[in-house]
């Protein structure tokens, strides 16, 4: 399975984005389940209201929900990179621990982030 983070599906909104065609047809190649998190949906969204952006397909799109081992989890990733030094969101930790905890990989534009979750398999 392949979760698909915001920032690709922002490409992929955006008809006039090579970047989100290119996404799309990976994506579509790839043979893989595709879905997104909880998180994810809600970002989207929120572009939506703030925006007025078009993106009712992404309600078509198969929504992982954040549930209490994710919590879990997340909650860990954010502590051990918070004592190294190593700062990520914590959207990202969340949308990472669902990931991990679906033995998924994510397809992100924003590698620098995720890279710091060493267990975390990116979708390239």
């Amino acid at each position: 399975m392949i979760i698909v983070d915001t920032d690709v599906l922002i490409e992929i909104f955006d008809k006039n984005s090579e970047k989100g065609n290119l996404a799309l047809k990976k994506l579509e190649s790839s043979g893989e389940d595709i879905a997104i998190t909880s998180i994810t949906l809600h970002e989207i969204l929120f572009g939506h209201y703030k925006y007025k952006k078009k993106v009712n397909d992404i309600l078509q799109i198969n929504t992982i929900a954040f549930d209490k081992n994710d919590a879990e989890l997340s909650a860990k990733i954010e502590y051990d990179l918070e004592k190294k030094g190593k700062i990520i969101s914590r959207t990202d930790t969340m949308i990472a621990a669902i990931t991990l905890n679906r033995k998924a990989k994510i397809y992100t534009f924003n590698k620098k982030h995720f890279q710091k979750i060493k267990q975390l398999t990116l979708f390239d």
